[in-house]
């Protein structure tokens, strides 16, 4: 009989890969959070991945779309929201004044937040409408 991590490990794999193929750094643990985050230079994305459906219809679709834009950030980065629970929480105290929010995308400039996409403005969204947030602010702060 098979485990419940190992289970859990087999379905999420496929929501890990749709980022990691398109060039995601995958952080799952608070130390590589630590190492990656404070310290990258320009333009970073930060991806808050989740199980939820949107995520899957819309999130990462839109933020790979988002990478086709002429401005694209620097880094890219991503944290998995409910499985890497310590990368996720040290993610998110680099977030301040957002609340916890999955899926959603920071995006950081030299270490610092400047914006963020919650997940109010991914849930009932188009795709192009969650991209074009993405690009504006790829734009604006690049």
């Amino acid at each position: 009989m098979m485990s419940y991590e190992a289970y859990m490990s087999q379905v999420i794999q496929p929501m890990r890969d749709e980022l990691t193929r398109n060039g995601f750094q995958e952080l799952r643990t608070a130390e590589e959070v630590e190492q990656a985050l404070p310290n990258a230079k320009g333009l970073s994305l930060v991806v808050v991945n989740s199980v939820c459906g949107c995520a899957a219809g819309l999130a990462r679709p839109a933020v790979v779309h988002s990478l086709n834009h002429a401005t694209k950030p620097d880094n890219i980065f991503t944290v998995f929201a409910g499985q890497d629970k310590e990368a996720t929480a040290k993610a998110r105290e680099y977030f301040e004044g957002y609340a916890p929010s999955s899926p959603s995308f920071a995006i950081m400039k030299d270490g610092k937040i400047m914006t963020m996409v919650e997940r109010h403005q991914i849930e009932n969204n188009e795709l192009a409408t969650i991209a074009g947030l993405l690009t504006n602010a790829y734009d604006t702060y690049k």
